[in-house]
């Protein structure tokens, strides 16, 4: 456990995985939020941001898992 979060915090994982973030993010938030980005309802913050959050852990979990299995 202690070696995937070694390398979770690797810079190349972390911002692979906030580039993904950020793609990915941004779909989902026009997607779920297009009324708000529009102007006909309130943006929902908390919605916003696990739109970014879950797909950078997604994204680093499964880059950091991948270096692990390749070192084995």
């Amino acid at each position: 456990m202690k070696q995937l979060f070694r390398t979770l915090i690797q810079p190349s994982v972390a911002l692979n995985a906030l580039k993904i973030a950020l793609v990915v993010g941004t779909v989902l938030n026009v997607i779920n939020q297009g009324e708000a980005i529009w102007g006909e309802a309130d943006l929902r913050i908390g919605h916003a941001l696990l739109n970014y959050l879950v797909p950078y852990c997604v994204a680093s979990y499964s880059a950091a898992k991948h270096q692990l299995d390749k070192q084995k």
